[in-house]
């Protein structure tokens, strides 16, 4: 039987009105929102489906909104009898909607949970500090080399390696404008400075590492019910116990998302389930391997299409 990964998109994925097709065509995807908004004390769900998008937008916001409209598509596709996955892997903030798909985190601590890490990295560095940009066209190692010459004593470093023609770097807003610059004078296709709140996953996070660790340090983890591939070592993990330092590393480490779906693929991965709003990782696996099988979920109808792949 083909092996089948479950993904789950981050932050970049919101729009207004995402979930509200979940919402109210299928009862578990409703008990979702509904446990959210419980746990975080704010309709939560009126936010995803009728909100004012600057408010999505913020850190704070986005990052519960899109765990909770992934965990709801999710809890759709069991109780439509969907197969369990082979595997689960997640995009930065996706990595938590894996781990709840996975057993392993509660719904209710991983949402109140996003909620704070998602303030923790908005107040970690000043608005304008901090940058991030998209390079297309360009080399890891060269853009490894890059980011170090442009740093200057500041922070520039790869935030997101997504594929072998986009990697997203982050620091300081002056060493990301050196490091595009000197990028595009090597032959990059293109470097997009890209509209974020905060340089995610770069060492300017520290302060929310830190602070997202006391939390991390007080959540029960279950045993995973299938395996785990996260983002700081793109390897497998099939143990409770290395869930925490993991998504505690995660903060101010690259999402190595490229090798993740190596690793996937290398343990007999054909077929790609991205679950949540967008198709953001649709694309990037494709860009990765062209003879994987991709299918995203985030409403009835794709819903109802994907299922018949079974």
């Amino acid at each position: 039987m083909t092996k089948i990964a479950y993904i789950f998109p981050g932050q970049g994925s919101q729009a207004v009105g995402m979930g509200k097709n979940l919402f109210d065509n299928f009862p578990a995807s409703r008990e979702v929102f509904e446990e959210a908004d419980d746990a975080l004390g704010f309709s939560l769900s009126e936010m995803c489906f009728s909100g004012d998008e600057a408010d999505l937008q913020l850190t704070a916001n986005t990052q519960p909104a899109i765990l909770t409209v992934s965990v709801a598509a999710y809890r759709a596709m069991a109780a439509e009898g969907f197969p369990e996955p082979s595997f689960v892997a997640g995009h930065s903030l996706g990595e938590y909607s894996a781990l709840v798909a996975a057993g392993v985190l509660e719904f209710a601590d991983a949402v109140r949970t996003v909620r704070k890490r998602g303030t923790y990295m908005q107040e970690a560095v000043p608005v304008g500090v901090g940058g991030m940009a998209a390079i297309l066209g360009s080399d890891i190692e060269t853009i490894r080399a890059v980011c170090a010459e442009a740093a200057q004593g500041q922070v520039c470093s790869p935030a997101n390696i997504n594929s072998p023609s986009q990697v997203v770097i982050a620091g300081n807003a002056e060493a990301v404008d050196r490091a595009c610059e000197m990028l595009k004078e090597k032959g990059a296709k293109r470097a997009v400075k890209l509209n974020v709140s905060a340089p995610f996953h770069c060492s300017l996070m520290m302060p929310a590492q830190e602070l997202l660790a006391a939390d991390l340090e007080q959540l029960s983890y279950g045993e995973p019910l299938c395996p785990v591939v996260h983002n700081v070592d793109a390897a497998v993990n099939r143990r409770a116990e290395a869930v925490r330092g993991r998504l505690t590393e995660q903060v101010s480490s690259p999402v190595l998302w490229s090798d993740s779906v190596d690793t996937l693929i290398a343990n007999g991965v054909e077929t790609f389930i991205e679950v949540g709003p967008g198709k953001v990782l649709s694309g990037l696996v494709r860009q990765i391997n062209r003879d994987t099988r991709c299918f995203n979920v985030d409403n009835s109808e794709n819903l109802s299409n994907t299922k018949e792949i079974f």
